[in-house]
């Protein structure tokens, strides 16, 4: 073959995959998404909401140019999210959205070639999700649950609102927790704060419920209850247990404090969702996840429950009132 014949047959060959990428551009690009939290929990349409505002900000428009198919499923529920997971792959999507670890592992063992921007993911690296925050090099990106630091967080929040406490147990799920993190994290707080900490670890309400049992048989004690599938499944059930035994505690997310809870500290989920919508319109315009750094979150919001507080004997200090970005009345 000739030179020129070559070169010209080579520009045709780089032109074509820029025209098909110029008409693909043209129609209605599928984002499926699968949410960690029951179809009716009002967090939820919140959290799509803002999803759906982040994204028409950067000019997606739901029956213009993008379809969200989206499905709610408990991470505690296996079969709820496998099933959810074949239903959103088998709609051909060019992007997936998928909230939480175990939902976004689901995800992963059934596709290493759809992107997928995974939302509050505690540990992706230590989950095999991704290398390293600053190149992914997978095809998983998105943004994680927390900086490790706030593991600590939780723990100094519990002596500052109960100066009494001298015991506090970590309650968590290591199945469904990125467990060795949070562990470092509250395990170095506890050493300077004094406190005596243990580890308790559960599957099931029925665990969750002697843990309390059994912990609040001793005084000066406090719970803290860090992201957990399980936990958030039986997050009425602690919370109830938490009053009867008279035991002070702290979580990572607000509706535990909404349902009657005493504290929380943790991600702002809405603004979470927000920043998500950047990661599909990258991704929507041809960036690989592989390349798009995983990000922390920039806000975290603390919700107080005067009205636990008060049952609790307990006098809430002038410096927390003031952190908090809502108190519950």
């Amino acid at each position: 073959m000739r030179r020129r014949e070559f070169i010209t047959l080579l520009g045709g060959a780089t032109a074509w995959p820029l025209s098909a990428r110029a008409q693909q551009s043209d129609r209605i690009r599928r984002v499926s998404v699968l949410i960690g939290l029951a179809e009716d929990d009002p967090d939820a349409k919140t959290r799509l909401g803002a999803l759906r505002q982040g994204l028409e900000k950067l000019g997606w428009s739901e029956g213009r140019n993008i379809h969200l198919e989206v499905r709610f499923a408990l991470p505690s529920n296996e079969q709820q999210v496998q099933t959810s997971v074949k239903e959103l792959l088998a709609a051909s999507p060019d992007v997936v959205v998928a909230q939480t670890t175990a939902i976004s592992a689901a995800f992963r063992r059934e596709s290493r070639t759809i992107p997928i921007v995974f939302v509050a993911v505690g540990d992706p690296i230590g989950a095999g999700f991704i290398a390293n925050l600053a190149r992914p090099r997978s095809n998983l990106t998105g943004l994680t649950l927390y900086d490790g630091s706030v593991a600590g967080k939780w723990l100094a929040m519990l002596k500052e609102i109960d100066p009494r406490v001298t015991r506090a147990t970590f309650v968590i799920n290591p199945k469904t927790s990125s467990f060795p993190l949070l562990v470092h994290e509250t395990e170095t707080m506890a050493k300077s704060l004094g406190i005596e900490l243990t580890l308790s670890t559960i599957e099931n309400a029925g665990d969750i419920a002697r843990v309390i049992e059994s912990f609040a048989s001793l005084p000066n004690g406090g719970l803290v209850f860090p992201p957990n599938a399980t936990t958030t499944a039986n997050r009425d059930l602690i919370v109830a247990l938490a009053a009867r035994y008279s035991l002070p505690a702290v979580y990572a997310w607000r509706e535990f404090v909404a349902a009657g809870g005493l504290l929380s500290y943790g991600t702002d989920f809405v603004d979470l969702y927000r920043q998500t919508a950047s990661y599909v319109d990258r991704i929507l315009h041809g960036s690989s996840p592989a390349e798009i750094p995983v990000q922390a979150p920039t806000r975290y919001q603390t919700v107080l429950n005067l009205k636990t507080a008060k049952a609790l004997d307990l006098t809430v200090p002038t410096s927390l009132l003031l952190a908090a970005d809502e108190v519950i009345q």
